[in-house]
């Protein structure tokens, strides 16, 4: 439709951009969370709701769309006076019409246009929910129309079309929420390359942008689940130096921004589905210009510093307690090997293990006991790395040994718990440290 003109709004509070409205903190949502929170009497509570309510109600905006030109004579002109009397009185023909417009969500964005002939007579834009003034039926034609179009960020827009003329005093629309949604966000970074990982229910359309310092995902009719926006803005890492998601109508776009010594790195797509937990998976793989020969290296002498110490005695009583607090199930997806490059520490671990245990053989929790000098026995011990005594304990080594301390615990967490918080990971790693502690204290045992 085109531009057409633009009528006075009364009430529209002053906005920026990325700023809500002020309805958002006041009108649209105070009574139900009031409603919610409320720990007084039961009578003092629903005043309480009541007078929010009615705040709310008083807040609602009132936008006047009414076209510069009045509808020419037609014979519903003439016979007004008479028919009137048949359809409520004669204010159905002369008063001016009002639809009050809400939606499911709240403060949806609403496009209102005033159609006539195929012609935009009026045009404005507010939140839900409004009010609309409309010129009353008598200066409005037979096909006069209103359409209604209500956005709002993770739904499916909607349109909705009512006659000027037409009885309609009320309109309520529901949004349906998108098809797809991102579940998580898990980022894994270990020795130089990294891969960010979006796990989303549907299939994944996406569009790569470039931008000064990194580059946007495009996810195209996709809505990022709470978890994952949490996942997005807290992910960091030696190549990354943060994560901006925002959800833009249907689609949600995460803004990448690379660390210098990443920004010659080429990135790699791909895509896979998780048949367990019913997710699809699409990655972007971090990869060095030169291959990554020299972070090889520093890797494997990382490997040789790790000695019994590091994973027996209190270290061990460190390794049980991460494992007991961390999901079964998430920790074993976390430790098979998403990716070659991932493999190829595990395995390098699992030898190194071995070779710092006592006996030279790695123990699962049930007691079995693995020769990782053989090589079946080695590759046996590795796709069970998550029950293996003391693997967690090595990890934790190996990645202080090889990063630097403001990046240790983000690649920890991106090896072994990439789908959960990361603050959750913080409690669960200062418990387990606290434990460590006072087990090298003498104040409890490994």
């Amino acid at each position: 439709m085109g531009s057409g003109s633009a009528t006075a709004e009364r009430d529209r509070p002053e906005h920026e951009p990325g700023t809500e409205f002020a309805l958002r903190a006041s009108g649209c949502q105070g009574s139900s969370a009031l409603g919610r929170s409320c720990s007084l009497s039961a009578a003092i509570c629903l005043l309480l709701v009541s007078l929010v309510a009615g705040a709310a109600a008083a807040a609602i905006r009132v936008v006047e769309l009414t076209p510069d030109r009045r509808a020419g004579w037609s014979p519903a002109s003439l016979f007004a006076p008479i028919t009137g009397l048949f359809r409520g009185g004669p204010g159905y023909w002369y008063d001016a019409r009002e639809i009050l417009i809400d939606t499911t969500p709240k403060c949806a964005y609403v496009d209102l246009f005033y159609v006539r002939g195929n012609f935009q007579l009026a045009y404005e834009q507010t939140e839900s929910p409004v009010r609309v003034v409309l010129p009353s039926r008598i200066d409005a034609a037979e096909r006069d129309s209103l359409t209604v179009r209500i956005m709002a960020d993770g739904y499916q827009p909607k349109d909705v079309h009512v006659r000027v003329r037409s009885r309609t005093e009320t309109l309520e629309i529901d949004l349906e929420p998108l098809a797809n949604t991102l579940q998580y966000v898990d980022h894994f970074y270990l020795a130089g390359r990294g891969t960010l990982t979006f796990l989303t229910q549907e299939t994944l359309t996406f569009r790569n942008q470039k931008a000064d310092g990194g580059f946007s995902v495009v996810l195209l009719e996709t809505a990022g689940s709470e978890r994952a926006m949490d996942g997005i803005a807290s992910t960091r890492s030696p190549l990354i130096d943060s994560l901006q998601g925002r959800q833009l109508g249907q689609d949600l776009v995460v803004r990448v921004a690379l660390s210098r010594s990443a920004q010659a790195y080429e990135i790699r797509s791909r895509q896979s589905y998780d048949p367990v937990r019913r997710l699809y998976s699409f990655s972007l793989d971090l990869i060095p210009p030169v291959g990554g020969a020299a972070e090889i290296e520093r890797s494997r002498e990382a490997l040789a510093r790790i000695l019994a110490a590091d994973v027996t005695g209190c270290a061990e009583l460190f390794d049980r307690v991460v494992r007991e607090e961390l999901d079964a199930e998430q920790l074993a997806r976390a430790l098979d090997a998403r990716n070659r490059h991932l493999e190829r520490y595990v395995r390098a671990a699992m030898e190194r293990l071995g070779q710092v245990s006592p006996g030279r053989q790695v123990r699962l929790i049930d007691g079995t006991r693995f020769d990782v000098s053989v090589p079946i026995e080695l590759a046996a011990a590795a796709s069970q790395a998550s029950l293996v005594v003391g693997y967690l304990a090595l990890l934790r080594g190996f990645v202080n040994g090889l990063e630097p301390p403001d990046f240790q615990r983000s690649t920890l967490k991106g090896i072994v718990a990439p789908e959960i918080s990361g603050a959750r990971f913080d409690a669960i790693m200062d418990l387990a440290e606290a434990r460590e502690h006072r087990c090298a204290a003498g104040r409890e045992g490994p």
